[in-house]
């Protein structure tokens, strides 16, 4: 059973950064791919940021050039690095784990093609 822990959220003003952590432990023999995803009030959950079966990263369109995904394998630790924060980003951020040899580039920021979830770490960005 893989279990993700997230923190680092808080309140920041627009234009400003955060940087949010996840540890992942219990892992199987079965490589997992790593990701994080957003859910706004009233919005479904969506998918920010994914590393994916061969390594590289997938953001979502409105994150581009603003955000980061990195992962410590050292200290099992997947990060995500946010810059020039913007109200629209203020959502409950999960980090989400599920099986490298079925996520890939195509699927990588849907929610469907995770298996493991965190419990969420807020950010609120204020304008």
């Amino acid at each position: 059973q893989v279990q993700l822990v997230e923190s680092g959220g808080g309140s920041v003003q627009a234009g400003g950064s955060l940087k949010l952590s996840c540890i992942v432990s219990g892992y199987t023999n079965s490589r997992n791919c790593l990701g994080w995803f957003r859910q706004a009030p009233e919005k479904e959950r969506e998918g920010v940021a994914a590393i994916v079966s061969d390594g590289d990263r997938r953001y979502a369109d409105p994150v581009k050039g603003r955000f980061t995904i990195s992962l410590e394998e050292v200290k099992n630790k997947l990060n995500l690095e946010m810059n020039s924060l913007q109200a629209e980003d203020t959502a409950l951020y999960y980090c989400a784990a599920g099986p490298c040899t079925t996520i890939n580039w195509v699927n990588a920021l849907r929610s469907t093609a995770y298996n493991f979830w965190g419990q969420g770490t807020q950010v609120t960005v204020s304008s």
